[in-house]
């Protein structure tokens, strides 16, 4: 399967999941608002999904995937077949052992992630985030196996199974918030029990495709195996180095829990408008080009490793740019669209406008370390990303020192963003540096169209675009019209000017959409 068809495979089912996810999130927005219960509800949340995203699909994935690939490159059935079973064993042991820690130990983690409520004795909140906490921390559990079971599949060519996943995760919290909530004393709880009946069943849904390729693994523990020993020495540096960005916007929450109540909320909504594009492009080239790197490097390819770079490093540029311009356009109105009601007022607006902005500065970066960080796990080198990681980390707390001040919580968002520069640059700075990238031709005249289609979208949509007080009073019905039509009005004055500039479907291709060396 080619690269770009890969991608649109991914992407399509991401773009199914984003919308389901912005479903979700209107309905929490009508349901609860942005308040001390959902600022808890999201802090009781965010703990267990950055660890997911730190053990299942960001150091385990990176680790995982490229070991799994020289196995089944340059392996027999048995011995692939012995690895899988072994690190099933591994894995589902020490995330046992931390969901169970996390669980027992819930009024430390909360009040560690939420320090500002412990000094502003916000005993309520830390006590409902406690006890919702305890039942959303297992989903780390379920959901490190269903990533487990994701790598088999992707690693095999499978992507559309786990590309489909999340969509379960989005109906459960939907039907947790629309139906159980009435039946909690404190409805708020609800969602905590979606999230975890949630991951129950993300990973049961994927069990029937792993036996249809004959890779339901039969778990053994075998720390001994050197498939396994192998991965773990290759997480432990990649626990840092893949989850930076999640780790600035743990930070995030917690400098915001000191701040103006509904900060928390009004970051959460922000940060889900920026995953839209980032899950579906971002997400979706890292998700196929991790195995594609690590066969060419198990092939000793060098010349395809950098080619395969090459067109994720552009088709990030070529969509990266329009979505990040889009978002910084249009945050006004699509908070507007998307979570004004009763209980979230034009105030809230305002404020999840400005944080919507701030990430969106940063959305090309967040995508180019998506693509970037793969050349390096497909090497097995995960040291590099590490000491690249924690420069980036080091910056990111001088710019929120900087900014929080007088920008508040839009200033942690602002942060993020030009700290996540900062790792983009220096992980392209090292592939260079080591040769395991080598630019085609074509990348200044890439720029230029790009960059003249992007600052005519823009223009567009300025002129275009309703002031937001005549987006907060208008019907919803007409709010989504009008976010609809602008939205198609810029595609259709970004892909016209490409067009206009000879850029065709085809180009896009790898190998095509670009000149040779």
């Amino acid at each position: 399967m080619s690269l770009f068809r890969s991608l649109s495979t991914v992407s399509a089912h991401t773009f199914i999941s984003r919308i389901l996810g912005f479903v979700r999130d209107l309905v929490f927005a009508q349901v609860f608002g942005a308040s001390g219960q959902t600022d808890a509800f999201f802090v009781a949340f965010k703990i267990p999904n950055f660890l997911r995203r730190l053990f299942a699909e960001g150091a385990f994935a990176t680790a995982f995937v490229p070991v799994l690939t020289e196995y089944r490159t340059q392996r027999d059935y048995q011995t692939l077949k012995a690895f899988v079973d072994h690190i099933a064993g591994a894995l589902g042991l020490v995330v046992l052992i931390v969901s169970l820690i996390g669980v027992i130990a819930a009024p430390l983690v909360v009040s560690v992630f939420a320090f500002g409520w412990v000094m502003d004795d916000e005993t309520q909140k830390l006590a409902l985030a406690t006890d919702m906490l305890r039942l959303t921390f297992p989903y780390l559990f379920f959901i490190s196996l269903t990533a487990f079971a994701g790598g088999i599949l992707n690693a095999h060519d499978k992507f559309a199974v786990p590309a489909f996943t999340p969509v379960l995760l989005n109906i459960c919290l939907i039907g947790a918030a629309l139906w159980l909530t009435p039946l909690m004393d404190e409805g708020i709880v609800a969602l905590a029990w979606g999230v975890f009946i949630a991951g129950i069943t993300q990973f049961v849904f994927q069990l029937p495709f792993l036996k249809r390729i004959d890779m339901l693994p039969h778990p053994k523990p075998g720390f001994h195996d050197p498939g396994v020993r192998r991965v773990l020495k290759l997480m432990v540096p990649a626990l840092f180095a893949v989850s930076v960005t999640q780790i600035n916007l743990l930070l995030d929450t917690v400098l915001a829990s000191f701040l103006e109540t509904g900060s928390i909320s009004w970051l959460y909504y922000s940060d889900r408008l920026v995953e839209f594009p980032l899950g579906i492009l971002g997400v979706g080239l890292a998700t196929v080009i991790l195995p594609r790197l690590s066969r060419h490097q198990a092939e000793q390819s060098a010349a395809k490793f950098s080619q395969s770079l090459d067109w994720g490093l552009r088709m990030t540029l070529i969509f990266g740019i329009p979505a990040a311009v889009g978002l910084v356009a249009l945050a006004g109105p699509m908070i507007a669209t998307l979570f004004e009601s009763d209980v979230f007022g034009a105030h809230d607006v305002s404020m999840a406008e400005r944080s919507l902005m701030a990430y969106a500065v940063g959305l090309l970066a967040f995508m180019l370390i998506k693509v970037l960080a793969p050349g390096f796990y497909a090497r097995q080198d995960t040291r590099t990303p590490v000491r690249i990681g924690m420069i980036a980390m080091a910056t990111n707390m001088v710019f929120n020192i900087a900014l929080i001040f007088p920008l508040q919580h839009a200033g942690l968002a602002l942060a993020t963003s030009l700290s996540a520069y900062v790792n983009a640059y220096l992980l392209f700075r090292s592939l260079r540096r080591d040769e395991a990238y080598q630019p085609y031709a074509g990348w200044t005249a890439l720029f230029v169209k790009v960059g003249v289609a992007a600052t005519a979208m823009a223009l567009v949509l300025w002129w275009v675009s309703p002031s937001l007080a005549d987006w907060i009073g208008a019907p919803r019905s007409l709010r989504a019209g009008w976010l609809a039509g602008l939205v198609a009005v810029g595609g259709v004055v970004y892909l016209g000017v490409l067009l206009l500039f000879g850029m065709r479907v085809r180009d896009l291709r790898a190998g095509n959409i670009g000149g040779r060396r």
